[in-house]
Order: C-alpha cells, then structure tokens, then sequence
C-alpha cells in the first residue's frame, strides 16, 4: 500500500509537499515526475519486490507511460505470464504489470485485475491523465477539478496543500448527520469528490470524463445449494492463498467473529508461518461481557491455532489522546467511535508486521447485519407487491426507522441550513432493484454506500496512518460477484441468523467455541467515556459551536441528558463531536 498524488501541471515543489503529507502511507520511500504537463507524487510502503526496481513513480521501458499506485494486485503473476513474451519487465512488482496491461488492453484492463486499488497514469504522448480505483471501493481516491485543473491524491489533505478552497458542502453536511458519514461522490469540501469504486476517470484536453467499469448486475440464482457453498469456499480459499503473496510479514487482525477466525483457520493452512494475530479490547471491567466478548472468544482461537496472539487494553485516557489524530488522519468527520480502537490496534500491529488481513465484507455480502433479517422478513410480507413498488417500500421502512433521529436532528441544526432532500436524494440514486430479492437490495445497498464510504475508508486511513497495509480476502471480486447469485433464503434464516451458507461453507475453519455464536457486532465504550474522559473536552467543543449552523442550546441539552444518563444520545453528541474536532484541524 502506499499513498499517491498528482495534478495536470507543472509544480515540483507541490508535489514534493503533497508528498510529504502522504508520508505515513509510504513510510519507506518518496518519489516523484514532473513533466510538462504533470506532476505524479509517491509515497511507498514496499510488499512486493523491496528492491529500488520497485520505486515509483514507474514508466514503462520507453518512458511513454508513467503510473503512480496504490494497493495490491493478486492475479498480477498470472497476467504478467500472458503479458511476457510482449513486454520487456524490469521489476517483479505488480506495479509494472499494469502499466503493461494498460498497454495491451487499454482502459479494458480493469477487467482483468482482481485486487485492492487505485492509480494514475499518465500517458505523454497523448497527454492524457488515467486514474481509476478498485469495485469494492478498499483504497481511496479523492480529486479536484476547477474545469482547468484536475488534482488528486489518496488523501484530501494533500489536495488542500495545492490552496484549493476550504469550504463546506452542506449536502455532505446534511448527509454526515443523517448516516454519520460522508457518502461517494461528495467529501466534506465543496469541490473535493471521491472517485467511485469500480470507476474510472480520463482527464485530457481540459475534459474530464468519469465511468463505472464495474458493478453487481448479475443476479442469476444458483439453484443447487451445495453448488453453491462450494463455489464460496473454493473462492475464498483462493483469494487468502492469492492475499499471503508478501515479501514482508503477515499478520491477522483477529476478532471473535466468524470471518477473521475463517480467515487466520485458512492462512495457518495454507502458510503455517503466518502466527502473530492481533486484538483489542477495553478497560471496562464491570461490563466485559458486554463489551469485550468478542475480546475473549479471539484469545480462545488464537489458543486454538496455536497463533502468537497480541492483545492490546485500551482505556477512555488512552481514546482521548489520540482522538484529535485521528480525526485529521481521517480527513473528513466520520463519527463512529471505533475509528479509535482501530487507530490504536493498527499502531501495535505496525510493532509485529507489514501486513495484516481482516475479516471486511462478510456481512454486507451474506446478510450479517440485524437490518439485512428486518428487510428478509418484510420481503416476506410484501411478496404480493408489484416489483416495481418494491423500493418505495423500502425507502418507507428506512424513514420509519430513522424517525427519531431525524426530529433530534431537525431540531440541532438551523433550518436555513437543514435539507432532508439530500437524504431522498442519496436514496434515490443507490437504491437498484435486485430482481426480486428485499433483502439483497439492501446487501448491494451496503456494499455500494457504507462498505467503501464509512466501514473501509476508516480501516484504511486508521491502517495507514501507521504504514501498515490491511488486505481484506473476503471481498475478491470473484466473491462478490459470486455472493449476489445466492438467494437470501440461503443467506438469512426466520431465527435473526445471517450468513447461514457462509458459516456453512467456512464451518471447517470455525472452532467448537465460534460456531453457535450470533453476531454481536463491534461497538466501544464511547456513551461511558463521553461522561468520564471525554466530558470536559466534549463541552469545550459544544461550547464553539457556530450559532450560523446549530442550535447550541439544544446541542447542549442533548449533551446534558447523556451526560446524565436520562437519554442515550451517543451517536448525535460523538457526530457533534467529531464535526467540531475536524473543523479545528482542518480550519474551516
């Protein structure tokens, strides 16, 4: 993993800075080119291929061709075996095999990879600029473009240090508010976009010109069950193989979960090297069952695999120090207190290894989540209604759940500033219908908003923030593609227990102590350190609060009440929060 940037000018000493603010993604070596009409800059953390052939920014052997990337690409030894009898390799990176697939097949060669990134090439003779990012949406790409210039990075605070303007996008802020984080394409500055996963984008002759490549559209049901459980573990068994592929040390971030407990069963399998796993925990002693259950169930597999397990306690002391570096690691607010346990396991892991695999995306794939079971069974009461009523159904069921919310929102923000257009608006466009499926609507609904935008952007930049390269097996496109063939009756049973067919097809992996456990999900004690380690900090804040945005008195009154203990108001106060934490760091 490393960390990229780049614009369509000229500018070495701006590259060398957006460089430097991107150092913790790349801690082991810088790079940049600078031509007439572009700059590329690159940090690098090295994986694959350590040796100096493996710097970038990386051309081709004729210097037409020049790319800057982040990520991994685990089919990159078997393309390059269909590529070597045309192309001259100087290198044994899969950085080189992309410039040289690019070559053979185009913007077409984007079929072709099966991996995490995202990346920028340069063409010189045609001056025309390349960039593109991975289906899942795994590593991050952000861009600014004025209709002249076009800058990017894989952090927006190296697109600031080009003096693009700092002003809020109250779409975004209206929509941060209602789902706690920002979704693709908008950041929380105006101008500032996010690529879309499984797009693309060609920026030459000051056009720019953006399209998807990749999506789930394929819904053909298998209509054996074993055929396909047996394609879901034939899948994921390759896709670790093809993960364990490093010339630096591997690791697993370990939970008590079904999907990293499968995922550390396969690597001691097919790599008995592969030991060290790592968790954490928390400091709350009188409610440890409640919060450090899964805690407890990791430590019995890591016993169980005789893996070298390191735990880490944390406290709320520990969550305030590192709240402020987080959040501007972060980049744009994004209030889910387990930013902060995640900040901090990734800077024990970075002591042990370079690389770590994670358990991401088994629940938006095979139903794991509580909403995934509501929306199976309200499937199953509104079978008698007309398909194409299907998603105004369900867009009606999203609002009666967030109604609640929506009044104590309504009632913080200033009605000048309060749009709730903007939430149909984000309803409207990642809404599909999933040929008649209820709850894998809401599964792809997952996988296209939450999954990239709130859920891998915080294991990204919380990994990254200390060099330290998370890959995540369970989200190999073929999966993927694979997993949206399987009906949900397959996926979700009437007792609240997802991912029924995954457990099945990973059961040889799950220790006696992991099989009957139901999930749990993974939440912090952060409602206990917003009234203890946190409370005078959050006060301070909520005390700055800008009157042109909020009403302070009622964002203090909600605060009192948690405060109190007499309303459970953690998520509105931690987004609060968090808003006035980034709003200092980043000086809007």
């Amino acid at each position: 993993m490393c960390g990229i940037s780049g614009f369509n000018f000229k500018d070495e000493s701006l590259i060398k800075k957006m460089n430097a603010l991107l150092a913790h993604r790349g801690p082991d070596a810088g790079g940049f080119y600078v031509g007439e009409n572009i700059s590329l800059g690159h940090r690098r953390l090295s994986i694959i291929d350590l040796s100096e052939a493996g710097a970038q920014p990386m051309s081709d052997a004729n210097g037409r061709y020049w790319i800057t990337f982040n990520g991994e690409i685990y089919n990159f030894q078997e393309l390059r075996r269909k590529l070597e009898g045309k192309y001259k390799f100087r290198s044994q990176t899969d950085t080189e095999v992309i410039i040289y697939s690019y070559m053979e097949w185009g913007r077409d060669c984007l079929k072709k990879f099966n991996g995490i990134f995202s990346f920028a090439i340069w063409d010189k003779n045609k001056e025309e600029l390349f960039l593109a990012r991975d289906p899942a949406g795994v590593k991050p790409l952000y861009y600014y473009f004025d209709g002249k210039e076009l800058i990017f990075a894989s952090e927006i605070k190296a697109i600031l240090e080009a003096g693009v303007p700092r002003e809020i996008d109250f779409e975004a802020f209206n929509l941060y508010f209602r789902l706690l984080y920002v979704p693709a394409p908008f950041t929380m500055f105006k101008n500032i976009r996010k690529l879309l996963p499984g797009s693309y984008l060609v920026f030459g002759g000051d056009k720019l010109d953006i399209k998807k490549y990749w999506e789930i559209n394929d819904f053909r049901e298998y209509e054996s069950y074993d055929e396909a459980k047996a394609d879901i573990e034939k899948i994921i068994k390759d896709s670790v193989c093809l993960q364990l592929v490093s010339d630096r040390s591997v690791g697993v971030f370990l939970s008590g979960g079904i999907d990293s407990t499968a995922i550390l069963g396969m690597a001691r399998e097919l790599a008995p090297q592969v030991t060290k796993t790592f968790s954490i925990g928390f400091d709350i002693f009188e409610e440890s069952e409640k919060f450090n259950a899964d805690f407890k169930l990791a430590r019995e597999t890591a016993k169980f695999y005789g893996a070298d397990h390191h735990e880490l306690l944390m406290s709320g002391r520990d969550a305030a120090e590192v709240l402020e570096a987080a959040v501007w690691h972060m980049d744009e607010p994004v209030a889910n207190p387990t930013v902060l346990p995640t900040f901090l396991l990734s800077r024990e892991t970075k002591k042990e290894v370079a690389v770590v695999l994670g358990g991401d995306g088994g629940d938006e794939l095979f139903g794991g989540y509580l909403r995934h079971y509501y929306a199976h069974l309200a499937g199953n009461y509104l079978e008698w209604l007309p398909k194409n009523m299907e998603a105004a159904a369900m867009k009606m069921i999203i609002a009666k759940f967030n109604s609640q919310k929506i009044n104590k929102i309504k009632s913080i923000i200033l009605p000048a500033v309060y749009s709730g257009q903007s939430f149909k608006n984000f309803l409207n466009t990642n809404f599909v219908h999933a040929k008649n499926d209820f709850s894998r609507e809401f599964m792809l609904f997952d996988l296209k908003t939450w999954l990239p935008d709130e859920s891998l952007v915080r294991t990204d930049k919380m990994t990254m923030a200390h060099g330290l390269e998370q890959r995540v097996p369970i989200l190999d496109l073929r999966l993927m593609e694979c997993a949206f063939k399987v009906s949900s009756k397959w996926k979700i049973d009437n007792k609240a227990i997802g991912k029924k067919i995954w457990r099945d097809a990973v059961e040889k992996y799950l220790p006696p102590h992991i099989r009957g456990e139901k999930k749990r999900g993974w939440f912090s004690p952060a409602a206990k350190w917003l009234r203890k380690e946190m409370k005078d900090a959050v006060y301070e804040s909520f005390g700055d609060l800008d009157n042109d945005l909020f009403n302070k008195q009622e964002c203090l009154h909600i605060l009192d009440k948690h405060v109190s203990q007499k309303e459970y108001n953690l998520n509105i106060v931690w987004a609060l929060f968090v808003w006035q934490i980034w709003k200092k760091i980043y000086k809007l």
